[in-house]
């Protein structure tokens, strides 16, 4: 019966993720097709890939969209951490339940309404729609993601740790970086990976607010999709997918640097006084 239940697990799991990759696929394989359409496989060519890097206006959306995305990452992931430890912070039972849900609001609400409620917030504002409306959208959206992934990490944190701290004469500012900062920086570069991702994926919110000439990747390539799909396209998809390779490498890099770290704290022996 075990033995059964675990080759429909592994069946279940190999299904998922057939039907997850397969379209990505779909559209790399069709990127070095000779052919103008995905009809048919015409044979392999890679003139698509340089009619995509002869294409200076996407490449110039593609540095754009890439400098949205760790710029908007970077100031979320500050701005979250402080807010996920003010959070925790928070003695007060309802006060912390509040701030969840206020946080949660954020996480729940579809994307249409936040990417117009943007809108009428920067018309009323008169700040011109561009990058600076972009960027300052996306920092919006992407903080109750950093705030999720690190207020874990901080109510795992033992309060013993900070009372022999502050017992040993450390000011709030050793506390912080000497205790605080190390203990949930794993939360804080999965919430810095999360909002890179959340940003590069972004359509909705993004739509509403960008103006001035300026563009994403995500509604350049639905303004181009409305005049018949080029495979100038799919050629994007295979660089944006190898992309996300090499973002998911960097984390996983910097996880087993921590947990090797991590082990070799633990094996060292405090020497008897």
């Amino acid at each position: 019966m075990d033995n059964r239940a675990s080759k429909l697990g592994k069946f279940y799991i190999i299904f998922v993720f057939l039907l997850m990759y397969m379209p990505i696929f779909y559209l790399i394989i069709y990127s070095f097709s000779k052919g103008t359409t995905m009809a048919n496989f015409d044979g392999f060519t890679l003139s698509h890939y340089g009619e995509l890097f002869a294409d200076k206006r996407m490449l110039a959306i593609f540095l754009d969209t890439i400098l949205i995305a760790l710029l908007s990452s970077l100031f979320s992931t500050i701005i979250g951490t402080m807010g996920a430890i003010a959070v925790h912070n928070t003695k007060r039972r309802h006060q912390r339940e509040t701030l969840l849900s206020l946080n949660s609001i954020l996480l729940v609400s579809p994307d249409v309404i936040i990417g117009a409620s943007f809108l009428i917030f920067f018309t009323a504002l008169k700040l011109p729609l561009g990058f600076w409306s972009v960027l300052l959208s996306h920092i919006a959206f992407e903080i109750p993601i950093v705030l999720l992934m690190v207020l874990p990490r901080l109510d795992e944190m033992s309060p013993s740790l900070i009372n022999a701290a502050m017992d040993l004469g450390a000011t709030s500012a050793q506390i912080l970086s000497k205790i605080v900062l190390p203990f949930i920086q794993p939360g804080i570069i999965a919430g810095f990976f999360m909002a890179i991702t959340y940003s590069l994926d972004d359509f909705a919110v993004t739509f509403f607010v960008t103006g001035n000439g300026f563009t994403t990747l995500s509604v350049e390539i639905y303004s181009r999709a409305r005049q018949g799909i080029s495979l100038e396209i799919n050629a994007l998809a295979g660089i944006m997918f190898v992309f996300s390779l090499v973002l998911v490498g960097i984390y996983y890099l910097i996880e087993n640097h921590n947990l090797s770290s991590g082990r070799k704290l633990d094996r060292v022996e405090v020497p008897d006084r």
